[in-house]
């Protein structure tokens, strides 16, 4: 029952700790189950919380089983319900009896919810579920749940029309995000090339194009950096790529799919670096199970700032792609806990008439009124820390801007910040390597024809606590950078993202060089980063 106890202890914790849920749960030292047990369980009971809170109100169990509070019974029907493997616990343990006592009433109660709301499938039951939470406790109060589950098709092993045919045939396709409503319905995107989306809740995992990475789980957001740098199938594209910020890897395995979707017998090479050797692990991961080996060359630790110009391996780099830690204010999911919905404590009378009398809740356990005091808007970073962030995104940007061959480099945050976004942008453009080099912006006629058509642009000014700050850009150069907003009804994180362009290579002028391993330490990497999904959830 370890696991229930630890699930309950994150979600009543108190408001403020630092980091996301998820790494908080990851990083928490001595617990007795692992983290992803508990995440897991979680996140999932936090998709079902209203149906939950209704079977176990109507079925009377916390009337009758005393030991049972609100949030353990939500945890404890949750995996009687759904868990493949039921309660995590031994038959003998006091609260697995309190459900077993019960649970002829339960499934009784399940099936009933069931019906009143007309599903056929758990699959469509758990889609109406979570459009229920979302009219009842609206956008802001759902976590990653309630956005589309985003399927890009991996050009190195499948395309768009055999996936359509075979891993979503049963599929009704729909012409907008807004009739994602059912879980066999699927959204074949206006804007990225090869990317579909699911309803919300949507599990692929256990399909085959899954599990051999003909398909992968990346946001719609992240797949703009490589889309913008390498442009239309039909241009023509030459040289090598750099991907110089590159675990956990997805925006590496789009850059080789969009090559093999241009031309399958592409030489080109795409160096992919990061600067941590364990996440250089994940990276190497994924580019062995999306078939990528050919195209990829990882470099395992390799700091991009201390990346020398004058490499040999590097003088045919045309294209870098750049996605430096930064913030994550942009990534869905990031305040704190998810929040759940939980049933009320009744106490049940010999004549039944006591029915509506709230037990007094005297154990903690109302995670719905600290998850609510949690939800407020978060704090954003201190100044300090975002320009330390932006200093490091600005310089390196600057670095990439040095390659002699270079043509093309796109920068992106995951971040909703002026100061990581246009700020550095502008800070970019007005460098010594950027002027001398001839940089520019990529404008927005010149960007990919998806690219061209998304509505949202960068902006001039922002309050970030207080303190209002202003970008001197052009109102084309700001309307050539692109961003997104989360809880929008684009169904994406936060997210921001530029590109670079010269029309001649060749200049002398580069970066400075970094002597230190800038990309590691207080303002590298976030650990926490949201882009594995690939293939092992």
């Amino acid at each position: 029952m370890s696991l229930y106890y630890e699930a309950a202890s994150f979600l009543t914790a108190p408001a403020g700790a630092g980091g996301s849920f998820k790494s908080r749960v990851y990083s928490a030292k001595g617990l007795k189950v692992s983290p992803a047990q508990i995440y897991a369980v979680i996140t999932e009971a936090s998709k079902w919380d209203l149906l939950l809170k209704e079977v176990i109100e109507n079925s009377e169990i916390l009337s009758q089983e005393p030991k049972l509070t609100p949030l353990l019974s939500v945890l404890l029907v949750h995996d009687f319900l759904f868990s493949k493997n039921g309660i995590s616990a031994p038959p003998s343990h006091p609260l697995r009896q309190a459900i077993d006592r019960h649970k002829t009433r339960i499934k009784g109660e399940f099936t009933k919810a069931r019906v009143r709301r007309g599903c056929a499938s758990v699959q469509d039951l758990q889609a109406a579920v979570l459009q229920e939470k979302k009219s009842v406790l609206g956008s802001d109060a759902l976590s990653e749940t309630s956005y589309p589950r985003w399927v890009r098709i991996n050009n190195l092993k499948s395309d768009l029309d055999s996936q359509l045919r075979s891993t979503f045939a049963g599929f009704q396709q729909v012409s907008s995000l807004a009739d994602l409503k059912s879980a066999n319905s699927v959204y074949v995107d206006e804007h990225v090339p090869d990317l579909v989306a699911l309803a919300s809740g949507g599990d692929i995992s256990s399909s085959s194009a899954y599990q051999k990475g003909e398909i992968i789980l990346q946001d719609k957001a992240s797949c703009f950096p490589a889309y913008l740098l390498l442009g239309d199938q039909d241009v023509a594209w030459t040289g090598d790529l750099v991907d110089g910020c590159a675990a956990p890897g997805n925006k590496t395995t789009h850059l080789a799919s969009l090559l093999c979707a241009r031309n399958s017998h592409t030489d080109a090479t795409i160096f992919s670096m990061d600067a941590s050797a364990d996440r250089s692990k994940t990276l190497q991961k994924m580019v062995s199970v999306a078939g990528a080996d050919k195209l990829v060359s990882v470099l395992a630790g390799q700091d991009f700032l201390a990346v020398n110009h004058a490499d040999p391996r590097f003088k045919n780099v045309t294209g870098l792609l750049l996605d430096p830690s930064c913030s994550g204010s942009g990534i869905i999911g990031r305040d704190d806990m998810p929040r759940l919905v939980l049933p009320e404590l009744v106490t049940k009378s010999k004549d039944n008439f006591a029915r509506g009398k709230k037990r007094k809740r005297t154990d903690g356990d109302d995670a719905q009124s600290a998850a609510s005091a949690r939800r407020s808007e978060p704090s954003p970073p201190s100044k300090d820390r975002l320009s330390r962030l932006a200093n490091l995104q600005a310089r390196i940007v600057e670095h990439a801007l040095g390659f002699p061959a270079a043509t093309r480099v796109t920068y992106s945050t995951c971040s909703i910040y002026i100061l990581e976004n246009e700020l550095v942008v502008s800070r970019v453009l007005s460098s010594k390597v950027a002027m001398t080099g001839g940089w520019r912006l990529m404008r927005r006629d010149e960007q990919p024809r998806g690219l061209r058509k998304w509505k949202h642009r960068g902006i001039r000014q922002q309050e970030i606590a207080l303190e209002s700050f202003e970008v001197d850009l052009s109102e084309e150069q700001l309307d050539s950078c692109i961003r997104c907003w989360p809880g929008d009804d684009q169904g994406t994180g936060g997210f921001f993202v530029a590109g670079f362009v010269r029309d001649q290579p060749g200049a002398d002028v580069a970066a400075p060089m970094s002597s230190t391993n800038s990309l590691n330490g207080e303002d590298g990497y976030d650990d926490d980063e949201d882009e594995w999904n690939g293939f092992s959830d």
